[in-house]
């Protein structure tokens, strides 16, 4: 089954769909094997990840579609990539399309923020016109060659123009084809509600730690009507916190041994990179004796 009909049967299902952010292959490939059934990659991870830079239009088209093919070579779940405001204009949008597509993305998120973009959760966003998301999303759905790859809406409006903005500019672009809709930043549990209850379309919310969005579990999210659940960050932050953890205890400490059980094992490692599959031998450390002091040569 390809990696958007994949995508269109998780959204055919009743319970709501539990994703998080991925910030390279390797995030991607453990979120995959804990379990986690669909996947983003997003600009905010992508460009901490790659370029060591925020997330305010900077990543191009192409280190964007290097990503996802990476991704998506190594991941089986499918993985709908951040498409930002199409790269440029119309033609920009259509070719975002086509390139995100033949590198295997299930989906493509489109926003109708002003380029350059910047997170939803920063200040100083400006969104364009209504009709020119509408183009743009024309422009994204004339594009795809599989029917099935599904296309995300986005609005910053919340921030820009309200909430009543944001709810109808959901529904022009729900009404014009989009098959899920996000209303980015909504800043209460009652606009969460309002949007869940005034938008007929598919809904995704952005559980973003530390965002203007008040963070509701999964079971509420779902009891309101949404469709999908992301952790669009998570992944990025508790990278750069642990790898900081570790940093401290090496240049105070000299060793890092005594954090062992807050680490994956070698062996755990290895494991999820297959690399028995690639080599046919599992590493040293874990085979049974392997840790073992040699025995007394009895020659002695």
């Amino acid at each position: 089954m390809s990696a958007p009909q994949t995508l269109r049967d998780l959204l055919a299902r009743p319970e709501i769909i539990r994703s998080f952010g991925a910030h390279d292959v390797f995030s991607a490939l453990i979120m995959e094997r804990a379990g986690v059934p669909m996947l983003f990659l997003g600009g905010f991870g992508v460009s901490a990840s790659l370029l060591g830079l925020p997330d305010v239009g900077l990543t191009t088209l192409t280190e964007m579609t290097d990503a996802v093919r990476r991704t998506t070579q190594r991941v089986k779940n499918p993985i709908v990539a951040d498409g930002d405001t199409g790269h440029g204009g119309l033609q920009n949008v259509a070719r975002t399309v086509s390139e995100f597509e033949r590198a295997g993305a299930a989906g493509i998120l489109i926003e109708d923020q002003v380029f350059p973009k910047r997170c939803g959760h920063l200040s100083g966003k400006q969104v364009v016109p209504v009709e020119v998301m509408l183009d743009r999303l024309q422009a994204a759905l004339d594009a795809r060659q599989d029917e099935n790859f599904v296309v995300f809406a986005r609005t910053d409006a919340r921030a820009v123009e309200g909430i009543e903005a944001a709810i109808d500019r959901a529904n022009r672009y729900a009404d014009a084809g989009a098959d899920v809709c996000f209303v980015e930043a909504p800043q209460s549990r009652d606009e969460l509600q309002r949007i869940a209850r005034d938008v007929e379309c598919p809904l995704l919310a952005n559980m973003l730690l530390g965002g203007v969005t008040p963070i509701l579990s999964a079971e509420e999210l779902e009891d309101l009507g949404y469709k999908i659940v992301v952790c669009p960050i998570a992944s990025l932050l508790t990278t750069g916190f642990a790898i900081q953890k570790i940093a401290h205890a090496l240049l105070s400490q000299g060793r890092l041994d005594q954090l062992s059980s807050e680490m994956l094992s070698f062996a755990e490692i290895t494991a999820a990179l297959d690399l028995e599959e690639f080599t046919g031998a599992e590493p040293a450390a874990s085979r049974p004796g392997a840790d073992s002091p040699p025995a007394d040569d009895p020659s002695g």
